[in-house]
């Protein structure tokens, strides 16, 4: 009967009910997971110590990612018997992968090329077992289809990006888990546009687990850091959503976001992606140090010094990108290249505006 049931059930007939019993079932184990973590943690030493570019004080559990890892993986499994298994499987199979890899350098650190030969590794399981991959520009500054050896290669630099935007902006209470959430529920709205249920689906288990990581994160006195495992799975998610999105809209001129996917997504994504094309930019050619050097560079240190607390910084970020969002998704009908310098234009201006404001502040006094 359970076996007749299931081959019968169409899960596009039910996706309010699908999304809600995902989130609550991501949301009850993580909300178990925490806690248990934290204490492990905290009785074997597992700690995250300040250091000279921390922006916070006292040693602080960081293994936050074990309760996401979790809290996804028995969600998907739970309910992945009437969804796409194939991709789930291999996209868990990725999260896993990066999971064993954070983990190892949460408590043991690894270097930085370890850590991207492993990402590579994860990133090629799915490109070459689901053939998902970016396979144009979009007729952006008039470029289109991309050979298939330059598409294989250009969605693996998306990818690394991605995962590796959510690791640098992990610096300040609340903002990647924050700017995470966002995205996430971005892409489960197009997804379920596109009656993508099993991307859906996986929004689902990923906002169940963020929501009582977010209520920690900005805790004093239960305080836990999402640590490298969370950042990278996060970013490995999301950047399997980025891609998925822009490739289901490419290959079909009738799809809702046909002529938008590569903005929408870049709206999405806009802070992290800026800042981490900024901070690179600056250790590369201007401090002559290696990208992966850590420092105080980031935007968020300087709204930090600017006076801001770590909740007032998050909000302000988030908004913006809020409002960015927003804005192209009521211009996704435009011509393509009229979106992006829309959105580098606003994006740019919106993120300058209070240190202008505060630049001439100081100006006038002198």
């Amino acid at each position: 009967m359970v076996k007749e049931l299931l081959e019968n059930f169409n899960p596009q007939d039910y996706p309010l009910w699908l999304f809600l019993l995902a989130i609550g079932i991501s949301f009850l184990v993580s909300s178990f997971s925490y806690p248990a973590i934290i204490n492990v943690a905290k009785s074997k030493n597992l700690l995250d110590t300040p250091g000279g570019r921390s922006s916070h004080s006292g040693s602080v559990p960081n293994l936050g990612g074990i309760g996401m890892f979790l809290s996804i993986v028995v969600t998907i499994t739970l309910t992945g018997a009437v969804l796409d298994t194939k991709i789930l499987l291999l996209i868990l199979g990725g999260v896993t992968f990066l999971f064993f890899l954070g983990l190892k350098d949460d408590i043991l650190i690894l270097s930085p090329r370890k850590k991207f030969t492993g990402q590579l590794l994860a990133i090629l399981l799915l490109i070459v077992f689901t053939d998902t991959r970016i396979v144009s520009f979009s007729d952006i500054f008039g470029i289109g289809l991309m050979p298939y050896w330059l598409s294989v290669i250009f969605t693996m630099f998306v990818y690394v990006l991605i995962i590796n935007a959510f690791n640098l902006i992990d610096g300040i209470d609340g903002l990647a888990g924050s700017l995470a959430l966002m995205a996430v529920l971005s892409f489960a709205y197009v997804f379920y546009r596109y009656k993508d249920m099993s991307m859906v689906v996986l929004a689902a288990a990923v906002i169940g687990a963020l929501l009582p990581f977010l209520y920690l994160n900005f805790s004093r006195s239960k305080k836990m850091f999402m640590g490298d495992t969370g950042s990278m799975i996060l970013g490995f998610i999301i950047a399997v959503f980025a891609v998925r999105f822009i490739n289901k809209s490419e290959l079909s001129t009738t799809a809702i976001y046909h002529n938008a996917s590569p903005v929408l997504v870049l709206a999405f994504l806009f802070f992290p992606l800026l800042d981490t094309l900024r901070i690179f930019f600056i250790r590369r050619f201007i401090l002559k140090t290696s990208p992966f050097a850590a420092d105080k560079n980031h935007l968020h240190h300087r709204f930090l010094d600017l006076g801001f607390s770590h909740w007032q910084t998050t909000s302000i970020i988030v908004c913006i990108n809020i409002i960015l969002i927003v804005l192209i998704y009521f211009f996704k009908d435009f011509n393509i290249n009229l979106q992006l310098a829309l959105l580098l234009g606003a994006g740019t201006i919106l993120y300058s505006l209070y240190f202008i404001y505060n630049w001439l502040k100081k100006m006038k006094k002198v």
